[in-house]
């Protein structure tokens, strides 16, 4: 009995759920329930690598993580991975044993080869972060999945699976099919031309997938295809080029986003854009390409409701210099100094300027001059190929040959000089940023640091001041070393960060 009073009090079961890439739909990058990593434990001597986790292909896709949940009968925190090679993974995220594995390949098919595209090799299956949805206790996991059978034949499909076991629910999967009219009849999705690369979204019941092709060959258009989440049932389509080409939706596999009104908002890369308007300020062909886009449903039709074009846009088209390479961040409601409300998203890409854009009035297409809420040059050295992350005013942008930079937030607006940066800098693809937090306490950015030779660095900064490095993998010799992949975003849950690999997960925590 005395040893019993006497023992610790076992901490409160974790109710953490990381279901959607950077944490939520407005992709803030922020888990503000970590009650594990603090500023004092994250240093080399108490915090570094704790496991890594096998699988049988490249972890593109971040990963998952849902806590006590039901798997065999016995409650598990679950980290879920999805590989190109098709696979989907369950592990206790504790233990880092394996509770299921699943292929989600037909009969006959394998992974789709690379489509003379080096971006995703040696093969194509789940590239982007898959979406968790719960209905009532029932978890359900939607990922796009690429593949090919023996006859040369290519599909996407869209499947959605039971997280306790990995099984296909009622009705899955389904195989994404679309056409979209034009001026001269209707195109048609070819499945082979594109791979899904930025994140699922799901809102309002409806999982929406954006299309990207293998690098900028063939003929390819921008795509958005929404899929009624309980039935699998096709529910809108959406060309921002149909009348012309390229487009892509990249967004260094940043999802897009979405706020509490069901408006979607994503940056499209360089393609068609019809510079003729019409009275509304539209392209007059429905040509978006790279633009800072908006959009909404209504019954089955999903348009573009308003949207922000660069000055020269055509000319960056040209230059391969577009918004598209980076992902869109939605702010919370600021007031400026009059104490108006402002409904901000922010983003940037190739040419590395910051775009601050009203969620209600974006500004448009103007020949002469950027009508745009706010527009900062010159602060980052690089083009964007990452998302930015935000926690408590500011917001991180990691840019190619740059340091990761915080921007405070002042009077609704950004203040251009940084109010904080790392001592290193990041080659390309530049970084990502992740946010881990207990509320405003013990904030911590976490990030990968590409090198070159698959070689990748984790990164621990205090969110106050980038210029206090807490932890990185590499000041314990090899101890903590891993091959690095690009475009990859670290998840924080339970005092663990999950970094995808080349060939697996690796892990980190605290040491004991």
């Amino acid at each position: 009995m005395l040893w019993a009073a006497s023992a610790p009090t076992p901490p409160p079961p974790s109710t953490v759920r990381v279901v959607t890439y950077h944490n939520d739909v407005a992709r803030t990058g922020q888990n503000l329930e970590e009650k594990i990593l603090t500023l004092d434990n994250v240093n080399s001597k108490q915090f570094g690598k704790v496991g890594f986790l096998q699988v049988d292909g490249l972890v593109d896709a971040e990963p998952l993580y849902v806590s006590a949940l039901t798997v065999s009968g016995h409650s598990h925190d679950v980290l879920f991975v999805a590989t190109e090679h098709d696979s989907v993974y369950a592990f206790d995220a504790n233990t880092l044993t394996q509770l299921w594995r699943v292929t989600v390949l037909g009969a006959g098919e394998s992974p789709s080869d690379n489509r003379n595209c080096d971006q995703v090799i040696p093969e194509t299956g789940i590239t982007s972060t898959p979406v968790i949805a719960f209905n009532e206790d029932r978890g359900v996991m939607y990922l796009v999945a690429m593949s090919k059978d023996n006859n040369g034949n290519y599909f996407q499909r869209l499947h959605a699976l039971d997280i306790t076991n990995g099984a296909d629910i009622s009705g899955s999967p389904t195989t994404i099919e679309a056409t979209f009219p034009t001026l001269k009849g209707k195109t048609a999705f070819d499945p082979k031309q594109y791979k899904e690369r930025a994140a699922l979204l799901l809102l309002d019941g409806v999982i929406y997938t954006s299309w990207a092709s293998h690098c900028d060959v063939g003929d390819y258009t921008g795509w958005v295809i929404g899929y009624n989440a309980a039935t699998l049932q096709q529910a809108n389509v959406l060309n921002v080029t149909p009348n012309g080409s390229e487009g892509a939706i990249w967004m260094a596999g940043s999802g897009p986003a979405a706020d509490s009104m069901g408006n979607i908002f994503l940056l499209d890369a360089n393609g068609t854009f019809d510079h003729t308007l019409n009275p509304s300020g539209f392209p007059i062909d429905s040509d978006f390409g790279n633009g800072f886009l908006k959009l909404s449903a209504s019954g089955t039709k999903l348009s573009v409701t308003d949207y922000f074009n660069v000055r020269d846009t055509v000319a960056q088209s040209n230059r391969d210099e577009d918004l598209g390479s980076g992902g869109a961040l939605l702010l919370p409601d600021f007031k400026d100094a009059s104490g108006k409300t402002w409904q901000l998203a922010v983003g940037a890409g190739k040419d590395s300027h910051i775009y601050v854009v009203n969620r209600n009035s974006m500004g448009k297409f103007h020949a002469n001059n950027n009508a745009i809420y706010q527009e900062v040059d010159h602060q980052l050295t690089g083009g964007i190929y990452a998302a930015p992350a935000y926690f408590k005013d500011t917001v991180y942008f990691g840019a190619v040959d740059d340091s990761l930079k915080a921007f405070s937030i002042r009077n609704a607006r950004l203040v251009p000089d940084p109010a904080s940066k790392t001592s290193g800098t990041f080659s390309y693809p530049g970084t990502t940023p992740s946010v881990s937090a207990n509320g405003t306490s013990n904030a911590i950015i976490w990030t990968v640091e590409a090198r070159g030779s698959d070689a990748g660095v984790l990164h621990a900064y205090d969110a106050c001041n980038l210029a206090n490095e807490l932890y990185n993998s590499n000041q314990a010799g090899g101890r903590d070393a891993f091959a690095d992949n690009k475009f990859i975003t670290p998840m924080i849950a339970n005092g663990r960060v999950f970094v995808g690999t080349l060939t697996g997960v690796i892990v980190f925590g605290p040491l004991h």
